[in-house]
């Protein structure tokens, strides 16, 4: 599954599922597809996700299985957000609402 943010202030971000609820849930919304957050909403769903970057940040999103050897796999928690953070941070600024999907 791949799930889309959306606002008109920022460009569409796409991202796997399982990250994207990850992320949507360290937003401190419920991981669930699709949803919104009104745009008073956002500077606080902002807040949060930078302090779950802060608490988190180096833990590789998603969990990378114990007998995975490759480096690849593993993408931490700061860098798969920094998309959503930038959308974020363009819909707290004009004031607008983010919502996302399927």
């Amino acid at each position: 599954m791949l799930v889309t943010f959306r606002t008109p202030a920022y460009s569409n971000i796409t991202m796997f599922g399982d990250v994207a609820l990850a992320l949507i849930e360290s937003m401190g919304h419920s991981p669930s597809v699709p949803g919104a957050l009104a745009a008073e909403d956002v500077p606080r769903a902002l807040r949060k996700l930078r302090e779950a970057i802060k608490a988190k940040g180096g833990e590789v999103l998603p969990p990378v299985r114990e007998d995975s050897e490759s480096r690849e796999d593993r993408v931490s928690l700061a860098h798969r957000a920094l998309p959503l953070v930038q959308l974020l941070e363009a819909a707290a600024a004009a004031e607008d609402y983010v919502m996302w999907d399927r």
